[in-house]
């Protein structure tokens, strides 16, 4: 990421995220972890015991606000204006190798630019870390907050 964009990221509140190394975990590890967890009770249970996996110990991991109702309803796109009809229909359907592309490859040398490029980040934060779905696709629950970017580190 470019200087300018990790600028972006850190005036956004997500700064922590760019401490976290790259992780090059075997994948037999990660699937016995998937496997290890039990999404009803939030627990991860391994040979030494069971470890209770909690929203506020992810958001001090991550250095993010992880507590309270961080995720407003879905979008109901009926209630959109016709240029939040057009973000909307942008982001329907994409993955999250889609947005990683669009992250990467996406200019921020204007205002545009730099709005777009907090969305994407935004989405791709929330599908990877913070609201992560079954299925690899942005749903409208993902899309809520990025029709309030003035409100977004709250």
């Amino acid at each position: 990421m470019s200087e300018e964009k990790k600028t972006i990221v850190r005036n956004l509140g997500f700064g922590g995220l760019m401490h976290i190394p790259p992780l090059r975990v075997h994948h037999q590890i990660l699937r016995e972890l998937a496997n290890s967890f039990k999404l009803g009770e939030n627990k991860l249970e391994t040979g030494y015991g069971s470890f209770k996996i909690r929203q506020k110990i992810i958001g001090a991991a991550l250095g993010i606000n992880a507590s309270g109702d961080l995720f407003p309803q879905k979008v109901n796109y009926k209630d959109l204006s016709e240029d939040d009809k057009q973000i909307f229909r942008r982001f329907q359907g994409k993955t999250l190798k889609n947005l990683t592309d669009e992250m990467m490859a996406i200019a921020v040398d204007n205002e545009q630019g730099r709005l777009m490029f907090k969305r994407i980040f935004i989405l791709y934060i929330q599908m990877a870390f913070l609201l992560p779905t079954a299925i690899n696709k942005i749903s409208p629950v993902h899309l809520a907050p990025i029709f309030k970017m003035d409100t977004i580190t709250e």
